[in-house]
Order: structure tokens, then sequence, then C-alpha cells
């Protein structure tokens, strides 16, 4: 290796040590909370049984307004979302908002009408799972967290890639040598595994991004545009109420800020639950939607679902007195942005190719685990006594500069990612002068 590439070399591993140090510990956490949540439905459903399975019969169904009446019955309060049951062997879910404002998710029996219980509304096990990957657990700042080690995680990705480049070599390209007890045999490890894993983080990392505070927000702007939070090209021609779609019902990417039209005002009775439900089912909304209900004189009844199969995922608005359409869009309605965008968010949530989907992104989260661990062991088995074990700098320091520049082109589009590149510059200046005064680092 010439000395420019030398110091390429030493520049890059630097980086990429640093990228390492922010990003792993938030990695090991997001890959084992992201792989179980890819079998979210099949792990609430078994540990949640005793709510959510019933017997299947060969009896009718009862009216979707007893099934209400039923958990109003139950639990004291207002109800603002319906979930028909899903299959035969599945509750009925109806969620109550208390006087005191909590919410409860409350599951009858869609046969016979009873009560199976309730819990906290996404008050599940794999909800909270979810809370804990997205950080939204510890407050919503503690999201932006997200962003930025989903940004060192690229740049781990790209600086690996380089770093992994065989350059002539054979060994620790795409085997792994020695050992466990040899360095060298945790260098391939991490190596090889990275490889095959890269990509998938890669892919993990943008397509989490739509998620993060501050990038995912404005590029769900840029691909909405400001209609009313609903996509370009998707005509709103009818009167906006100030109630968004996200406050009462969970929603696509696409829609977060969505807000909902509004139902003219009449002398009318509320058409109700059984002709709202019998009215989606008219429109061929697929089986699993759910049933926001009207939140006022000029709410809506709002049928949404967003399954597996993009191309099935759809939202129609009902005027509560009428029972016509005021809003009905569905995946085509998006923009080209906004379609791939979903198509990355549904990738990565495990639904779009079904079981596959699941079984690829889990092995792919172990790997990450795997890569993760074996970085720590090849460090330790590296690093100086009494020393952090940071990668010499170039000797020509031109180098570095260089590597951070292209960095900085990251850091422009992932703004949290590019504040936090310049304290790590900085802490990079101290040790570097800490170096320079032989004082151990």
């Amino acid at each position: 290796m010439s000395h420019k590439s030398n110091d390429v070399y030493r520049a890059v591993w630097r980086w990429h040590f640093y990228a390492g140090l922010i990003a792993i510990p938030f990695l090991i956490t997001l890959a084992v909370t992201g792989a179980l949540y890819l079998f979210k439905d099949e792990i609430d459903h078994w540990l949640h049984a005793d709510l959510m399975r019933v017997q299947a019969q060969e009896s009718v169904m009862v009216s979707p307004q007893a099934q209400r009446d039923a958990a109003l019955a139950s639990v004291e309060g207002e109800a603002f979302r319906y979930v028909p049951s899903s299959g035969a062997e599945r509750a009925s879910e109806i969620d109550v908002r208390r006087p005191d404002g909590a919410r409860v998710a409350v599951f009858v029996d869609p046969y016979s009408g009873e009560v199976t219980g309730d819990m906290p509304y996404q008050g599940s096990v794999m909800w909270t799972i979810r809370q804990l990957h997205s950080l939204n657990f510890f407050g919503a700042n503690a999201s932006m967290i997200i962003e930025i080690v989903a940004g060192w995680s690229i740049l781990l990705v790209l600086t690996g890639l380089y770093l992994w480049w065989p350059r002539g070599r054979r060994g620790g390209v795409m085997s792994v040598r020695g050992r466990p007890r040899k360095r060298v045999f945790w260098r391939d490890l991490h190596a090889v595994t990275g490889l095959f894993v890269g990509g998938f983080l890669l892919f993990l990392a943008v397509t989490g991004m739509p998620w993060s505070t501050v990038w995912g927000s404005k590029v769900n702007e840029l691909a909405n545009g400001h209609n009313f939070g609903y996509p370009d090209g998707v005509r709103v021609n009818v009167p906006m109420s100030e109630e968004r779609l996200a406050e009462n019902t969970e929603t696509s990417w696409s829609l977060e800020q969505a807000q909902l039209p509004a139902s003219a005002d009449s002398p009318a009775p509320s058409i109700g639950l059984d002709r709202a439900v019998a009215a989606f089912d008219a429109l061929g909304l697929a089986p699993g939607y759910a049933v926001s209900l009207p939140s006022g004189p000029n709410g809506v009844y709002t049928g949404s679902i967003y399954p597996d199969d993009l191309s099935h995922q759809r939202v129609v608005h009902l005027d509560q007195y009428s029972g016509e359409p005021l809003l009905d869009m569905s995946y085509a309605d998006y923009g080209p942005l906004g379609r791939g965008l979903e198509w990355g968010v549904n990738v990565h949530l495990g639904q779009q190719y079904g079981l596959a989907n699941q079984l690829i992104l889990a092995l792919a989260c172990a790997g990450i685990v795997l890569l993760c661990v074996s970085s720590g062991v090849m460090w330790w088995k590296r690093r100086p006594t009494g020393r952090l074990g940071v990668p010499p700098e170039p000797d020509d320091p031109k180098r570095l500069r260089g590597v951070l520049a292209l960095l900085a082109i990251g850091g422009v589009i992932f703004p949290l990612v590019g504040a936090s590149m310049i304290v790590m510059a900085v802490v990079d200046g101290l040790v570097r002068q800490r170096k320079r005064q032989r004082v151990p680092i």
C-alpha cells in the first residue's frame, strides 16, 4: 500500500471507529427490538390470547353497534375506534376514552357480544417493544437519537466497505482465519459478517429515516406537500377540520400529518356504526380495517387499512349523516416519493413480502448483533493498556480533512447527523492534540 493510500486508509479507519463508538450500543438494542417487532402480530396474539382469541363459531356475528355497547357497558367512557374481527378466531377491539382521558382497548367476542377483557390502549407487549425501538418510550426528543444513529450507521457501512476491500488480500475477505482466542478471527468475522449484513444495515438505516424527528418530518412535507397533509395530486374539495387522522388511529407514514374532513351540518341523525361498517364493506375496504368514530357534530367515520400488501392500503372518510364518501384515497394516489418511501417502510416492518420478509430481516438483525459483538471483542484485543485505542491518524492531516469533507455532504442531507459530526470532529481534534502532548488516551 502506498504512503498516500495508507494515509487515506488510516483516516477512514479512524472515522469508522468513531461511527462504531456512537452507533454500536444503540444498534444492538435496535436489532433485538426490531427482530421481535417483525413478528408483532404473532407474539401479541400469543401473549394476549386470553383477550384477543375467541372460539370460532358458525353463528352470525353480533352487530358492530352491539359490540360497541357491550364494551361501553364494561368500561365507562366514549368509544373512538372500532376494529372488526380480522379472522374467525379473533376478537373485535373497541377503543374507549375514559372520562379522565385515559384510553382503554376493550376486546369483545364478535359471536356472543361478551367482553373478553381490556388493556390500556396501545398497551400490548409489542407496542412497548415498538416504543423502545423508536426510543419514544423515553420521550419525544429521545427519538432524535435514532436519526443520529441511523446516519452514523450509514457511515459505518460505507467506511466498512472501504476497509474490507481486498487490495490483493485473500484472508478475511470471504473466509475467517484463526480461532476465537486470536484477534484475527474476530477481525475476519467482523469483516465477513459486515459484507453480508452491511447492505441490510444500510437499507434499514435509510428506510428508518422517515420516522425521524427532523429529517423525517421535512421529507414528509416534501412528499405530501401542504395539501392538508395529503399527497400532492389528491384533491381535497370538502371542508376540512383541525383534527388529525393520527390522533385516533394508526396511520401510514404518508398520512401522519393528514387532517380529517368535516361532515356537513345536518338535522339528520348520524348513520351509526352499523351503517358505517356496511358502507365500508360495500366500498371494498380490505378485511382488517379499523373504523375511527366521529368525535363531534362535524366528525366523520374513517375506515383505514394498512395491510401487508401496499396495493390494498386505503383510507376512506364518510360523512356521518349522509354516509357518502368525502375522501377516498389509496396507495396509488401517493406521489412517486411517497410510494417509494411507503414501500421502504413496509419492507422495514417485515410486512410487504410475508414470512420471507420477516425471516430474512430477522437473520439480518442477528447478523447486526454479531457484527457489533465481534467489533467489541476485536477492539478489546487490540486496544493498548490504559488507552482508548483510537486508530492512528494519517501522517498527512489533509487526508483526514478530505475524508471529513466527504462525510460533511451526508451531514448536510441529515442535519442532526451533521451536528453530531461537528462535535465528533472537535473531540477528534482534542484527541490528536493530547497525543501530540504525549498524554495517554
